[in-house]
């Protein structure tokens, strides 16, 4: 599983970004209040947000981006709030789209931690 790009990306091209109404943020009490499976959902397609502890979840394929250590997209240097994912080197059509964990998910650790895939309860 993953994203993988249809057409060329050039390098500095918005990938993604935080559309309100389209993208959901939650407070970890409001997700807490949830069916265990509406959490375990957002736990695996979401992330936790370092700038303001929300759970984000994405309304589009975005929540289907791996991580690597040497990613393709990213935030700029001088990024402000909120963030505009873009393209951090030239992207061929078919190429799978990346992004670094660590560098927005507080919760990237027990993400890539396990390595089985599952969706363990820890996030709340």
């Amino acid at each position: 599983m993953g994203l993988f790009a249809v057409v060329p990306i050039p390098k500095g091209a918005p990938v993604w970004r935080f559309v309100t109404g389209f993208d959901q943020a939650f407070s970890p009490t409001q997700v807490a209040a949830w069916p265990e499976t509406a959490q375990a959902h957002v736990r695996w397609f979401g992330f936790i947000s370092r700038e303001t502890g929300q759970i984000i979840l994405s309304g589009d394929t975005a929540c289907f981006m791996n991580h690597a250590a040497d990613p393709n997209t990213g935030a700029p240097p001088d990024v402000r709030l909120p963030v505009t994912t873009v393209a951090l080197r030239d992207i061929r059509a078919g190429e799978e789209i990346t992004c670094d964990y660590h560098a927005f998910d507080d919760d990237a650790e027990r993400k890539l931690g396990r390595g089985d895939g599952s969706a363990e309860t820890n996030l709340l």
